[in-house]
């Protein structure tokens, strides 16, 4: 069971690092392949300290792999099924919203 229960803490782990918009958003650009810092920087429009931190963050925690060529950092997705996870948490938020908005109509219509 302890086993288990350190799996459970490492896993909260990640998705409190996944829980940034900022993160996410950077996974969504990187899903298309790797950048350089300067690239994110440009496709985010967020200062490049704000992208550093959050890119050191990730690979910290092994979202991320890095690899530098000359003065530039590529980054990467460490495993496509991080991507996999985020999409489908995005389906099960579409799902959720697609119900509350039909909710929403019946009410709005009188019909509950």
């Amino acid at each position: 069971m302890k086993t288990y229960k350190t799996l459970y803490e490492l896993q909260a782990d990640v998705c409190k690092t996944l829980a940034s918009p900022k993160r996410l958003e950077i996974l969504s650009v990187l899903k298309d392949g790797e950048k350089s810092v300067g690239e994110l920087v440009d496709i985010l429009g967020v200062p490049k300290a704000n992208v550093s931190q959050h890119l050191s963050v990730m690979r910290y925690k092994g979202i991320l792999h890095s690899r530098r060529e000359g003065v530039n950092i590529y980054y990467s997705i460490a495993n496509v099924k991080v991507i996999k996870a985020c999409m489908l948490m995005k389906e099960v938020l579409t799902e959720q919203l697609k119900e509350k908005n039909q909710l929403l109509e019946l009410v709005i219509n009188g019909k509950k």
